[in-house]
Formats: C-alpha cells, structure tokens, sequence
C-alpha cells in the first residue's frame, strides 16, 4: 500500500493528503499508523533512497514493474529509519512482489536489499557526501539558500524531521493552564509557547481521542504557527469578519473561540475541503456562514459587503509545512512560485476593496519565501496608498516570518494591514 500512495504521488503529482486517508480505510486500525509513517518516510528520504536504488541496480525498473521500484523504496525505508526487525523487513517487501502480481522478481527484490545490509555503512558513507545529502530538490535549497544564507542549513534539516504536535486549547472551555493539569492527570505532559496565548505542544505526539475532552470541543490540533494569525487578527464579538481560504476551518473556529459572537464568513474555492470546515464547526459547536468562492472575485460571494477584519491565509508554496506534508517537495516546482505570487497579488488587491476603513485585514502563508511574504506585502504596500502596516516588520522589511524548528511552529508569515 505505502509502495503504491508514494508511487502516485511521485509518478502522478497525486497530494499525499489526499489518497492517504482512503488508503488507510483498506488496513486494520494497528496499521493505519504504520501506513502513515512508511509513506511519510519515503517521501521524506526520497533522493537518499533513489540514490542507494541506483547504486544497488544495474538498470532502473519500468513500464509496468514500476511500483516494484517503490516496493524496494519501502523496503529500505525500514531497514534505515524504523525500529522494525530487518529480517520483518525483508520479509514483508519482499512478500510485496506477490501481492503486485510480480511473483517472479521475489529474487531480486531479496537480493537488493541484501546487498545493502551487506554494505550499508560505505554506501550511507558515500551518500552523505552528495549533494543530494538535504534531501530537497536542487531548486529548492538554492531558493532557500539565496533567502536564508545564514539559517538554510537549520531550515532544511527541520524540514527534514518529525514534526512537532501542537494543540490550541478552547478558551471557552478551560484556560490554557486548566486544560494542561488535566492532560497531566491523563500521563502526559504539554509545553506551552511565549507568543501564542492558547497552544500547548505535546512532549509526545498522541492520539486525538486520548486528549482530554477532544470529542467535546475542549481542544484542537493546530500547529503554534497556525494560532498567530488569529492572535495578529484580534477578532471582537458583533464584528464581521472574512476568513478567506478558510479550508479545513482551523482559523475559522479559531476566530469563534476567541469572539463567540462574531458574524463569520468562511469562504474556500475548493467544494470538497469546505467539508470539513463544516465537521470542525459541527465537532466545537459554532456557527459561521459558509461559502466556496474564488478569492479573486469576492464580489460573486459577498456582494459590496465590507468587513471589520479579513484573515487571508493566502494559497502559497507551502515550504513553511514541509515536515508536515513531505510530499510539497516533490510536487512542487520552480516555476510555481512566480505564479503563487501573481495569484497572491491578484486575491490581495481583490480583497482589500471589501475591508472597511480602520478596518484590519492579515495576510498569512505557509511559505518561507520573501516572494510571497515580504516582497509580495512590499508591493502592496507601494501600490496601495490606503494600506498602513501595523505591529509586523518594517517598511523595509514588511511582516513577521517564523521558520520551522524542531520545538517551534511551522514556517509562517504575517502582515498585519490597516486601512485609512
């Protein structure tokens, strides 16, 4: 199953996230973690793993054999990173060669991974000084490089790990405090962080249902990053506030936690993960207006409406949340980050006629890179005269950017704008 998701996402440009879940309806609950982790995995290590394919086979498989190459990927997934026994190992990947119908390479399969127990430390020894050690496309570490040159390395090695969870406690319910006495009568133990007034993060990452009180809306997973735009927002009650590209509702509910009785129009353009704003909502028990619509033209979708606040979590590159979702690094391209900027542009300048004067509009990525955070908020602000930048950055420097570190938040931008 892990040979085939990784398969579609690096053959087909299939989002991980979106044929992960099915996958894991087709396994028993005790593997469904375990499916996670080997696709997670592969795609974490992916240039390391083609690297050893490449080494240990005198020519690459195709045309229909193709998944096997993916197989053998998982195979070596496991004999490197997992705790599980290498003869399990062996074993299991090499039984995969039956169930995608190529009994015969049983051989062959056994023998690779052979001949990389037999010279595991040379060839890991070898790999590590390639180029291809950072395990990111070229592209990318010279984006990074060229806009992190003292913390790239730091950046890319985040990427790189597990990362971290974090929840946001429901003010509604508990203080933040309140909620972590609870979680400690449960056996575990949170972190709480200096900025975002509502986020705990585990020391270990558990089940949600495990939390206390998740299935009553005590508490949500959302990482630290993700909280600070609401924090930058400061949502009040009777306001009307925009949350555009709401999808999947983290913010949304967020908002409502913080001003229960805010008037909320959560808007995506994607109908299928307006689904589950609606099961956020339903699971917290709020209420907000929901709509799918195109950020570029709000005028389909909210008439000459103004609002009091607009939170824009801008469609970005995402190479803020790549630990989260490794995948980014393999579907993404070069030339998308010309283009995310323009549609930024284009949904910034669209948006900014619906936000009242005095009014506060937030504009937030998932990005770490100046051309869609920084740059793109410098413009803006150049060629909108009634835009003031508030509490984030500079003139010169416009905005706030986390990067992604192993006890930190995501990477993530925030441009706080006032309207004359």
């Amino acid at each position: 199953m892990a040979a085939l998701a990784v398969e579609q996402v690096v053959e087909q440009g299939q989002s991980l996230s979106n044929i992960l879940p099915a996958m894991q309806q087709k396994v028993g609950d005790k593997d469904k973690a375990l499916l996670q982790e080997l696709c997670f995995g592969v795609l974490r290590t992916l240039p390391q793993l083609e690297w050893l394919i490449n080494k240990l086979m005198e020519r690459p498989m195709k045309g229909k054999q193709r998944s096997l190459h993916f197989l053998i990927m998982v195979g070596l997934y496991q004999l490197m990173h997992t705790r599980i026994p290498a003869h399990a190992a062996l074993a299991e990947t090499v039984e995969g060669a039956v169930v995608l119908k190529r009994p015969q390479l049983k051989g062959l399969i056994n023998g690779v991974l052979r001949q990389f127990q037999r010279n595991q430390d040379e060839l890991l020894e070898e790999f590590a000084a390639t180029e291809m050690r950072f395990l990111h496309p070229s592209w990318l570490v010279k984006r990074i490089k060229q806009a992190w040159p003292q913390q790239w390395q730091q950046i890319l090695e985040a990427n790189n790990q597990r990362p971290p969870m974090w929840l946001r406690v429901n003010r509604n319910h508990h203080t933040r405090d309140e909620w972590l006495t609870l979680l400690e009568e449960a056996g575990m133990k949170g972190f709480t962080h200096p900025d975002y007034p509502d986020a705990v993060r585990l020391e270990t990452p558990a089940p949600v249902l495990a939390l206390p009180g998740f299935a009553e809306g005590w508490v949500t997973v959302q990482d630290a990053s993700a909280q600070g735009c609401v924090t930058f927002l400061t949502p009040n009650n009777g306001e009307s506030i925009l949350d555009l590209c709401a999808a999947p509702g983290g913010k949304t509910t967020h908002i409502l936690e913080v001003a229960p009785e805010a008037n909320v129009l959560a808007v995506d353009v994607d109908e299928q993960r307006l689904s589950r704003v609606y099961e956020n909502l339903k699971r917290l028990g709020m209420k907000a207006q929901v709509k799918q619509g195109d950020g570029r033209y709000p005028a389909q979708w909210c008439g000459e409406q103004r609002f009091d606040r607009i939170l824009l979590d801008a469609p970005c590159s995402a190479t803020g949340v790549i630990r989260r979702h490794p995948d980014i690094k393999w579907l993404r391209r070069d030339r998308d980050i010309a283009e995310l900027a323009q549609l930024q542009s284009e949904i910034l300048d669209a948006t900014w006629e619906h936000l009242k004067p005095g009014g506060t509009l937030v504009y937030a990525t998932c990005s770490i890179l100046p051309e869609e955070n920084s740059e793109q908020i410098a413009a803006f602000l150049k060629r909108t005269p009634s835009a003031v930048l508030s509490e984030t950055g500079t003139q010169e420097q416009p905005g706030k950017q986390n990067l992604p570190a192993a006890e930190e938040g995501d990477g993530f931008f925030y441009a706080k704008l006032t309207k004359q």
